[in-house]
């Protein structure tokens, strides 16, 4: 067995426990809430029932379908065995509709709304730190602060700012939903122009915080590779001041990919306060829901989902980086 196969095993291996680890406490911490969610559907369903052993053999059924009759370790056992069929439950809040269906419908809307927020932050808030480092003077002046001021307001502040602003105050957007409540999903042009007025707020608030957060890394790193020695020794070389350039901002954009890499593998888990407070129809609303109705396969779905795409994200850097970077390379060969 070679050095990469070696460490290739062994992430694999603490990445299976971690798994293992989050599906424990993805089916333990929804039950930990207080509260019996098969109480509250057994009550909408026996309304108006005067007869208490009608009322209990309701109750029951629900119990028996949903599983929770049966002891909490028999309950896990069951849980792992459908999701290994792709079985995540039924939702208790929308039944008798399967929870995957649900995150199906909720999936793409939080990828269309993160994804190009992320890579258009990621972008503009590389180029800006960039300029800051490189031209310095008063744009590194103006930006540098402006940037570290925009970072450091949490998404869901800053949604609610934009949503007060230009959705309350100004009514220059709809305040909430993915698109007019009137229409039915359709590929038309109106249709299409809703979904682009719903998604403007909650896009904004995303991007001007990536940007801030970008910029700031982006600087930094520059700032750093422009004082190395090999920039100092280039330049008493003769080399032109382009060419080094390019060289630094090379060096300096790695960590910025890994982040960018970290952030499009995390998006299904990022900003789901922003989706609550723009009432979006991605997992963070549905998340949302799920916990006040005590709805323990959605809550279960949702993080599951969360919990898989975070680890599936870091597991794949991680094997990129044992197989490109020098310095793990060097440590595989001095364990072998």
């Amino acid at each position: 067995m070679n050095a990469y196969t070696k460490y290739f095993v062994k992430k694999s291996g603490w990445y299976l426990l971690t798994l293992f680890i989050a599906l424990l406490l993805n089916f333990l911490l929804p039950r930990m809430i207080e509260g019996n969610p098969v109480s509250t559907i057994a009550s909408q369903v026996s309304q108006g029932m005067t007869d208490s052993d009608s009322i209990k053999k309701v109750y029951d059924n629900f119990a028996k379908e949903f599983g929770i009759d049966k002891p909490i370790l028999v309950q896990f056992g069951v849980y792992l065995k459908n999701l290994l069929s792709g079985d995540l439950g039924t939702s208790f809040g929308l039944y008798p509709r399967p929870v995957s269906s649900i995150l199906a419908s909720a999936v793409p809307w939080t990828v269309a709304l993160q994804l190009p927020a992320i890579i258009v932050g990621w972008i503009l808030g590389n180029v800006l730190g960039a300029l800051a480092a490189y031209r310095k003077g008063a744009f590194d002046k103006i930006l540098f602060p402006t940037a570290l001021f925009i970072n450091s307001i949490p998404f869901f502040t800053l949604a609610i700012i934009l949503l007060y602003l230009f959705g309350i105050t100004l009514k220059w957007f709809p305040i909430s939903g993915g698109y007019d409540f009137q229409m039915i999903p359709h590929f038309s042009l109106d249709f299409i122009l809703s979904v682009i007025r719903h998604h403007t707020l909650p896009f904004l608030s995303i991007v001007l915080v990536t940007i801030g957060g970008q910029a700031i890394g982006m600087r930094e790193m520059s700032i750093y590779e422009l004082n190395a020695d090999y920039v100092l020794y280039s330049k008493l070389l003769g080399v032109r001041d382009s060419r080094v350039a390019r060289y630094v901002f090379k060096n300096a954009m790695l960590p910025q990919i890994t982040g960018l890499a970290l952030s499009i593998g995390t998006m299904v888990g990022g900003s789901l306060i922003c989706e609550i407070v723009f009432s979006y129809p991605g997992i963070g609303t549905w998340l949302f829901t799920a916990i006040r109705q005590l709805d323990y396969p959605l809550i279960s779905g949702c993080t599951l989902l969360i919990a898989v795409t975070v680890l599936l994200a870091n597991f794949t850097i991680d094997i990129i980086y044992g197989f490109v970077d020098p310095r793990i390379k060097a440590a595989q060969m001095e364990e072998n």
